[in-house]
């Protein structure tokens, strides 16, 4: 395969933005869409989330399309969420729709801190709008 950079920021939310995403659950989650982004050929930068939504930066190699990457890994953490752990208060489940912005290598440090800080930003009001921007929101 050819050289190839391709860096994605994606965005998704919980089914009608549930606080769902647990402490108990949120090691589950993760870890299966870093097994998952690994089965499929990418590489995760980093991921973290709040109760509500989570964040993901991903490089995607350009013969996979980014739907397919969404809808595989947010399909293998709800799965395995449920299968884990069945007794929590109902099934998990994600919102259908996504936000996705790329970015470049020059900006792969921001993005990665950004996420990695998201409990702190949230909890402390830094959030940059253009980053939280999710799917069916103005």
């Amino acid at each position: 395969m050819p050289f190839w950079r391709c860096f994605y920021h994606i965005v998704w939310s919980t089914r009608q933005r549930a606080p769902a995403i647990t402490a108990q659950n949120e090691p589950v989650v993760f870890g299966a869409i870093q097994a998952k982004s690994h089965e499929m050929g990418c590489q995760v930068l980093a991921v973290n989330g709040v109760e509500d939504h989570i964040h993901v930066a991903v490089a995607i190699p350009p013969n996979l399309a980014v739907a397919e990457w969404v809808r595989n890994v947010k399909g293998a953490s709800s799965h395995q969420v449920n299968t884990q752990m069945p007794d929590e208060a109902g099934p998990f489940r994600w919102q259908g729709g996504y936000s996705v912005l790329t970015f470049g290598a020059r900006n792969q440090h921001f993005v990665v801190e950004y996420i990695q800080n998201q409990k702190q930003h949230h909890a402390g009001g830094t959030l940059e709008p253009y980053l939280e921007h999710l799917q069916g929101e103005e």
